[in-house]
């Protein structure tokens, strides 16, 4: 239910997307009349004033910029009411799955869907702490020269668990106390802050399997 849920809000999200990119594109080249009235908006004024838009009688190209600019502006409408909806079931679902996981700071909906997603397809590995942060692309990778010896971010592994991992950091990072104390220590012992958020990854990875752990729910069914 969450992966099937879950694809349909991601191509919803890319859909939108392109289509407030097709729609600021289209302005840049529409005509002086058009430009001056939405030209400067932000993108939520600037799409409920597109989709207002008459072009009446399709007999010159202002008729034509706005018959296409209100129809942009009435499908990014339509996706974000469909990616409302469908993040709103992904929180029921998600929240009724594995409330532990949910209820840990920074994971939201779409994240708590992607690592669940992860799980459920790979239970099998899933046998030690190590083994999920393999998996997630959240292992230290020996990337040490000559004297100096450091580790680098894991490239591998699902890539969508290691969005969502990067996403719960950087919000820990900004909202939560001792994750902001603890890259603030780091930072004077000489670590980049690729190598503080590898770490925070780590750490986040290591707290989200013990939670997967404890779940009554099979995470094979819950994906």
């Amino acid at each position: 239910m969450v992966r099937s849920l879950r694809v349909a809000r991601q191509t919803a999200v890319k859909a939108r997307t392109q289509a407030i990119n097709a729609l600021k594109g289209l302005l840049i080249t529409a005509p002086d009349e058009l430009r001056e009235q939405l030209e400067g908006l932000s993108t939520t004024k600037l799409v409920r004033q597109a989709a207002a838009l008459d072009p009446g009688t399709l007999a010159s190209p202002t008729a034509a910029a706005t018959l296409a600019l209100s129809g942009l502006a009435r499908r990014y409408q339509q996706l974000d009411a469909e990616i409302s909806l469908l993040t709103g079931t992904l929180d029921q679902l998600t929240a009724t799955a594995a409330p532990k996981l949910r209820n840990l700071l920074g994971v939201g909906p779409d994240s708590a869907a992607a690592l669940l997603i992860t799980a459920g397809d790979n239970w099998q590995r899933l046998h030690s702490e190590a083994a999920f942060a393999a998996l997630c692309g959240s292992s230290p990778v020996e990337a040490s020269s000559g004297k100096t010896r450091r580790h680098r971010l894991n490239r591998g592994g699902d890539r969508q668990a290691n969005a969502a991992l990067h996403r719960i950091v950087i919000v820990r990072l900004r909202w939560h106390q001792p994750t902001r104390d603890y890259a603030a220590r780091r930072t004077t012992e000489g670590k980049t802050r690729k190598e503080i958020i590898r770490c925070l990854k780590r750490y986040v990875a290591r707290e989200i399997f013990a939670v997967l752990r404890q779940t009554d729910e099979n995470l094979t069914n819950a994906a």
